[in-house]
């Protein structure tokens, strides 16, 4: 109903996996959607169902960068800042749509489906000579590091949040939300607690 309704959900055709080329069956099916035409979109992004995005901060975040040849997120390893030396994190990453288009025909891409889904694409892009324009969002995206850090890609919550990874509970959705402020504005209730 959502998708007859709003027409604004992809079905796949792959089975549901983490590793095994569901990222390649999205990206490749997107232009796919537009018969040839344009697509109605200047970025695509692959995110984890595990993070949220301050989408105003999203939006904005790419607004003076190249629209082509685009690759943006979080780089791996995560004392790294130069977004040329390996891949962006799987937690979530822009494509632009030219390097969306590419892989929907690239044989490096296609062959090179399965594996970790990040690093695959960050290969594709090295081996496709793609991806010229790359920007690192550190530390505007990070993992979620209450009470403590998970991992060195972790931290404190900051105000230019763009976004909060590793969000594995309810506690953690509702922390990141009361602290980014997004909830300021709803009326309290008494039929949950956050400590």
């Amino acid at each position: 109903m959502e998708i007859m309704r709003y027409d604004d959900i992809i079905i796949l055709n792959c089975t549901e996996n983490m590793n095994e080329g569901k990222t390649y069956a999205y990206f490749s099916s997107l232009p796919k959607l537009f018969d040839g035409d344009r697509p109605p979109y200047d970025f695509a992004v692959k995110a984890d169902d595990d993070i949220y995005f301050r989408f105003p901060k999203l939006i904005e975040s790419p607004k003076k960068m190249p629209r082509e040849d685009l690759y943006y997120g979080f780089v791996i390893p995560c004392d790294s800042m130069d977004p040329f030396q390996e891949y962006m994190s799987g937690m979530g990453y822009l494509l632009s749509s030219d390097l969306v288009e590419w892989i929907s025909t690239s044989e490096v891409a296609k062959n090179n489906a399965a594996g970790p889904e990040d690093m695959m694409t960050g290969k594709w892009l090295r081996e496709g000579k793609k991806g010229k324009n790359r920007y690192n969002t550190k530390y505007a995206m990070y993992d979620y590091a209450i009470p403590e850090p998970i991992d060195a890609c972790s931290h404190e919550f900051v105000p230019d949040t763009i976004a909060v990874h590793r969000l594995k509970d309810n506690l953690k959705w509702a922390r990141t939300l009361k602290c980014l402020n997004v909830t300021d504005s709803l009326k309290p209730s008494k039929l949950y607690r956050v400590d």
